[in-house]
């Protein structure tokens, strides 16, 4: 076995771990960066915006129950964030709504990927593709490298100041899943790369990380049912993001959701309720608006009926609310009482009294014929639960201290969201380059 030093070896180069990379080797760091892919990018090619909560008022109203230092962070080091992508060359757009209540701009984030990784092998910096990391290596307690398989077989020991787990979660791992998010995980699909497997959260808790909470959920989003992804075009392309102007019903044909919350908290919501499935329904208003219309300014539209229905989803066409009493005997459903609570729901918002359960936004009737019916499922992006860190990313151990040497950031950790979402790109943005600052201190110290 080789044996080799750096000041800080990253594992996983994904938005967290290449984000870091950079910024290290603009500190004088010198890295290496060990990946399971053969690519570097993780699911970070597959987004385009950078967002969050725009203040601490806001971040506490939509996710209260996350940890209180790192909201903090998330919130105070985004702008900072921003100005990082656009030092290294990368233009991001100015500052846009996205969904009710957050901030945040587009970028290109292949090109930003493809920049992190092109300023860290200018810096002399290694970027291992296909390689495997078998362990940590702790000495004395103190977290000092990692030994690592290449795809030849060959193994080598980095030894390093510092060490980042920066693998992308643990979503590709159907184990994992029903174990942390929950016992009906597993059926989901995978709205992601598929490389990440656990990789960093094993390394962490066998090393003596501390977790967060099993009950924490996802981030996810609707999809219609019985249709896989294609490739990574369709996690945006099949994504029902008009979910929240729209109506969900499960198998009773009962609403169980204030669908406003948005489609990323209602798809935890769906996977509690029976078979996991339920019905989707819009009128034309919300066809005309929302499902041909863009979910964010700058956006490409996707007629997301029509997509589904060519691909071979369960979608339906109701000329009149009473042909939604006429759903295939097939797909399940109660479809009297699906035409009753849409009834309902009009009933009661057409003479603006509340509707049950609520509807915080969008309280219009969908009265306005005709009927879009697809059945829909939730798909995962990430798992809240994982590695908890502090607001300067040291992976905490069971007594609440760091483990010295060692660092976590991006959808490896938990604690951040507890069934609320603001943001995975941006807290990727924000703890990588946390990390690096964290790691230059100690490299600089030595």
């Amino acid at each position: 076995m080789t044996t080799e030093a750096v000041d800080l070896l990253i594992i996983g180069a994904g938005m967290a771990g290449l984000t870091a990379g950079a910024r290290a080797v603009r500190d004088g760091l010198s890295v290496t960066i060990t990946e399971t892919g053969t690519d570097v990018g993780g699911s970070a090619r597959f987004a385009g915006y950078a967002w969050t909560a725009p203040d601490h008022d806001v971040m506490d109203e939509h996710n209260p129950r996350g940890d209180i230092a790192l909201k903090r962070a998330l919130v105070d080091r985004f702008a900072d964030g921003i100005s990082w992508i656009r030092s290294i060359g990368v233009e991001a757009k100015d500052a846009q709504r996205i969904l009710s209540f957050g901030r945040g701009h587009q970028f290109d984030t292949n090109h930003y990927v493809d920049t992190c990784r092109r300023l860290v092998l200018d810096a002399g910096g290694e970027v291992l593709l296909e390689t495997d990391t078998e362990r940590l290596v702790i000495e004395h307690g103190v977290v000092v490298g990692a030994d690592v398989r290449a795809a030849d077989g060959t193994h080598r020991r980095i030894r390093a100041r510092s060490t980042l787990v920066a693998t992308g979660g643990f979503q590709g791992d159907l184990a994992l899943r029903t174990a942390h998010v929950h016992p009906r995980a597993d059926r989901m699909q995978l709205r992601s790369n598929p490389h990440s497997t656990g990789g960093g959260y094993r390394l962490a808790t066998r090393a003596g990380a501390a977790t967060g909470a099993d009950d924490a959920g996802f981030y996810g989003h609707l999809i219609p049912s019985g249709i896989p992804f294609a490739d990574g075009a369709d996690f945006v392309d099949m994504s029902l993001y008009y979910s929240e102007h729209a109506l969900l019903m499960n198998l009773r044909g009962e609403r169980f959701v204030d669908e406003t919350q948005g489609d990323h908290l209602t798809a935890m919501a769906l996977l509690e309720q029976p078979e996991g499935r339920g019905l989707l329904i819009a009128d034309a208003r919300v066809f005309r608006d929302w499902i041909v219309g863009s979910y964010v300014e700058g956006a490409v539209a996707v007629d997301k009926f029509a997509l589904a229905s060519k691909r071979g989803g369960r979608v339906g066409l109701a000329e009149d609310l009473d042909e939604l009493a006429c759903l295939p005997e097939e797909w399940g459903y109660d479809a009297a009482a699906v035409r009753d609570a849409v009834a309902h729901f009009n009933e009661q918002t057409g003479h603006g009294r509340e509707p049950v359960p609520g509807r915080e936004l969008d309280r219009l009737p969908l009265d306005e014929p005709p009927y879009y019916v697809i059945e829909t499922v939730p798909a995962i992006t990430f798992p809240f639960h994982g590695v908890r860190i502090d607001d300067r990313a040291r992976v905490l151990g069971e007594d609440g201290r760091p483990l010295p040497g060692l660092l976590a950031a991006g959808s490896d950790t938990g604690g951040l969201w507890h069934r609320a979402y603001a943001g995975g790109i941006a807290s990727a943005l924000v703890f990588g380059l946390t990390a690096a600052q964290t790691a230059a201190e100690k490299a600089h110290r030595s």
